[in-house]
């Protein structure tokens, strides 16, 4: 147990010096999902004039988006930083030694983990310095902090995944497009109850993304809503195990094939 998290210490001790040494990793994140944030809400504010729209403030109803779409954002910069790994040999070389695959993979997603920590102190900061109120509390802010951590560990995953599949950084960020479309086409405008457009609605309900745009939502505006949490924590952490049974699996063919 101490050789095990000697490794992963090492490993994510590189993996969150390598992410803070890279701007275009950490900047991005930040300003880019708050800059939607702000064009939507300027020019949808009138949607909360819809009769049982949940709140009469929709940068407040906004402002879970971030918390999600920096979390795509992570699912690239992990597989981009990954799939270096791969291209330049460092796995290839770790594979020479005992460090065991599993230790590998965790110790890569931590600089992923505190960026997206980072990111949620950054949005809840934005929230309150525009006047969000969180009907949480302190402690619904505490658990938005959790939230955040375990969804950039899950989305990581997903990235570390293909990159150890494919080993490529430009595939990673083909991809990226595609991971996008499932962020608009989600709940992250509108509830789903209020959308008119029928297949929308199915496309919405239908979408995981929705439920954990809707978990970090209900916190804000809502409060304590047990379903949204429950949903919002179980697609997350499903996301979670499938990613990381399918990075595992991919890392360890990867190192055998060295």
């Amino acid at each position: 147990m101490s050789a095990a998290t000697t490794q992963v210490g090492a490993i994510a001790r590189r993996s969150v010096v390598r992410t803070s040494r890279q701007p275009a990793s950490i900047i991005p994140p930040l300003v880019f999902p708050v800059a939607l944030m702000a064009v939507n809400a300027g020019g949808l504010a009138s949607s909360t004039d819809l009769p049982g729209f949940p709140t009469d403030s929709f940068l407040a109803f906004a402002l879970a988006v971030p918390f999600i779409q920096g979390a795509l954002f992570s699912t690239m910069n992990a597989g981009s930083d990954i799939a270096r790994d791969v291209q330049t040999g460092f796995i290839n070389r770790l594979s020479l030694t005992g460090l065991r695959d599993w230790a590998l993979l965790s110790g890569q997603l931590a600089g992923i983990v505190v960026l997206g920590v980072v990111q949620v102190l950054f949005y809840i900061a934005v929230g309150l310095a525009a006047g969000v109120t969180f009907q949480s509390g302190p402690a619904g802010i505490a658990v938005l902090l959790v939230y955040g951590a375990v969804v950039a560990l899950c989305f990581g995953a997903l990235g570390a995944w293909l990159a150890y599949r494919t080993g490529s950084g430009e595939t990673i960020q083909a991809l990226f497009p595609v991971l996008f479309v499932f962020l608009f086409i989600s709940s992250m405008n509108a509830p789903r109850d209020l959308i008119g457009v029928e297949w929308f609605r199915i496309a919405a309900t239908l979408n995981p993304v929705s439920y954990m745009i809707e978990c970090v939502r209900s916190l804000i505006i809502t409060g304590w809503d047990w379903q949204a949490l429950a949903l919002g924590f179980g697609f997350v952490i499903l996301l979670g195990i499938i990613s990381f049974f399918l990075a595992s699996n991919a890392l360890r063919t990867r190192m055998t094939r060295t």
